[in-house]
């Protein structure tokens, strides 16, 4: 089965797609634009909702509101109306947040853009609105997930070419032995934005590559599903029972070498379901 058209944008960089499980709605970005976009499988009506400074990756709240990881190493909350600044990285001023993820006690790991001067690297939000690094020199840190069990992290990154596996300790938050789960090299594209299925499968976008790519939880290769775009940058499960596949693409700004359809929102029908991604919980006690 091909993915299907759902959105129509010429997003330059059409990124970081979230189920919003309450509204049974999907929110996604169009990064250096700062454009977040709406839609609702249920009426099939889609749009800008907010536009504004860049912005990486977003996480839904325990209440339902949205928090936004932006320019400038700047968090903000969102609740459909007005934006509140809430956290400052400041070691990120020069450079912007990009993939995010909420862990299941609603801290936040979230990873910053390399700049001329220095690579990338993660950090975790914790509840205090606190920052930690926990990975040093990321080139381009991108998609994350958790197994099922709730014992593995996984951490996409982009230029090294690999999707990487951590112990995870859900009570500190902390993330040990580091092992390359999946290794890109050799391969068109580098791996991009990932998520988890209800069986541990890993869903992994292939920017440059034009496919999304399905792996078992021990690497292999399971499946590859090409799109009409060269850039595919980030899948997320979604729909009443979290059946559908959404996955986002870029390079809208430059559909003659990128694709006709580069830029725009697909959806999948895969053979596997998601679980409901955890929320962030950050100023909210």
């Amino acid at each position: 089965m091909e993915p299907e058209l759902v959105a129509d944008y010429p997003c330059e960089t059409g990124e970081g797609p979230v189920w919003h499980v309450d509204e049974e709605a999907l929110y996604w970005l169009d990064i250096p634009n700062g454009l977040l976009y709406r839609y609702d499988p249920e009426t099939g009506e889609h749009g800008v909702v907010r536009e504004g400074n860049p912005v990486g990756g977003a996480t839904v709240q325990a209440d339902g509101s949205l928090l936004l990881f932006g320019a400038g190493g700047v968090v903000e909350h969102w609740d459909g109306e007005t934006t509140t600044r809430i956290a400052t990285l400041g070691e990120a001023a020069d450079t912007r947040f990009n993939d995010v993820i909420a862990d299941p006690e609603g801290r936040v790991f979230c990873g910053t853009m390399p700049t001329e001067d220095r690579l990338g690297a993660l950090y975790r939000l914790d509840l205090d609105t606190g920052f930690t690094r926990v990975v040093d020199e990321a080139d381009i840190p991108n998609g994350m997930g958790f197994s099922p069990d709730g014992e593995t992290f996984y951490f996409t990154v982009s230029e090294e070419e690999a999707i990487y596996a951590f112990d995870y300790d859900v009570e500190t938050g902390d993330l040990s032995n580091r092992s390359v789960l999946v290794d890109t090299s050799g391969e068109d594209g580098v791996p991009d934005g990932l998520t988890v299925d209800a069986d541990g499968d890993l869903w992994s976008a292939r920017w440059d590559g034009g496919v999304l790519v399905r792996y078992s939880p021990a690497g292999e290769e399971r499946e590859r599903v090409e799109f009409p775009a060269r850039k595919v940058s980030c899948p997320v499960f979604g729909g009443r029972s979290l059946e559908d596949l959404y996955v986002t693409t870029a390079g809208g700004d430059d559909r003659p070498a990128e694709g006709d359809l580069a830029g725009s929102l697909f959806r999948y029908d895969p053979d596997a379901s998601g679980t409901p991604a955890f929320r962030s919980r950050l100023g909210l006690d």
